[in-house]
């Protein structure tokens, strides 16, 4: 069983933790704190395995709080401000969630906390993102966070990525097309070929050239992408519904 302490300046917040939590019992609710202050001797006192932590509360926010305990536990940051998860990246949080919290990513972040905990390793990439996540993508000049759902299509470039957002620029990411495949969500995620992982709930058209070769055309995106036939037949399986054809001639 892991210990956990809520750390969060509201009340009704507090609250609607410790009734997510009741239907982890697998968890055990050692205390609670409502201010920076509070929170460092209970978690000197309690020793929690884990911590479910707001940013912003009096006296201090969570990041400040965390630099205060000289062995912090894993943490869970609970926020209504999705513009920290870079900084929440960089302290190698456990998870990230946006209020209000439902239920089912309640239920995610438990999961990756009890990985985290067991394997004694942190990462905001544990067992892997839902289409409700905000990922943090890094390019050479800087670091975005983006909800995971706005990405469309994940290209290789050597040992880089372009990733195509929707409504943005793209972006060119200092990792391999490989690391993506096992953190995305499939469905709707899924690899075509060795260069290529696509959002299914893209909005796309295929246009064909030969028998052998046909352009990937998704909205808001300027560029055709080339398929090849085992692209095609991959993207023909992947739209195909269960026990019927696929919606798009291939």
């Amino acid at each position: 069983m892991l210990r956990v302490a809520v750390i969060d300046d509201e009340r009704l917040a507090r609250q609607g933790i410790r009734q997510l939590l009741a239907a982890h019992p697998s968890l055990q609710l050692v205390g609670e704190a409502d201010s920076r202050d509070s929170a460092i001797p209970l978690i000197r006192q309690e020793k929690p395995d884990g911590i479910f932590l707001d940013i912003r509360m009096p006296g201090g926010t969570g990041f400040e709080l965390l630099r205060a305990l000289d062995a912090p536990p894993k943490v869970v940051m609970v926020t209504a401000h999705a513009e920290h998860a870079i900084q929440a990246f960089d302290i190698e949080a456990v998870d990230y969630l946006l209020k209000p919290v439902t239920p089912a990513r309640f239920a995610q972040a438990v999961q990756r906390l009890q990985d985290a905990c067991s394997s004694g390793t942190d990462s905001l990439s544990e067992p892997g993102f839902s289409p409700e996540d905000y990922i943090c993508l890094r390019t050479p000049q800087r670091t975005m966070t983006v909800p995971v759902r706005n990405i469309l299509i994940l290209i290789a470039e050597g040992d880089f990525t372009r990733i195509f957002l929707k409504n943005s620029p793209p972006l060119m990411i200092c990792a391999p097309l490989g690391q993506y495949e096992n953190l995305l969500p499939s469905p709707p995620f899924t690899r075509l070929d060795r260069s290529l992982i696509l959002n299914l709930q893209a909005t796309l058209t295929l246009k064909r050239k030969s028998r052998d070769e046909a352009c990937l055309i998704l909205e808001g995106i300027p560029d055709e992408i080339p398929l090849g036939r085992t692209a095609q037949q991959r993207l023909r399986e992947a739209l195909k519904p269960v026990g019927g054809a696929s919606p798009m001639p291939l």
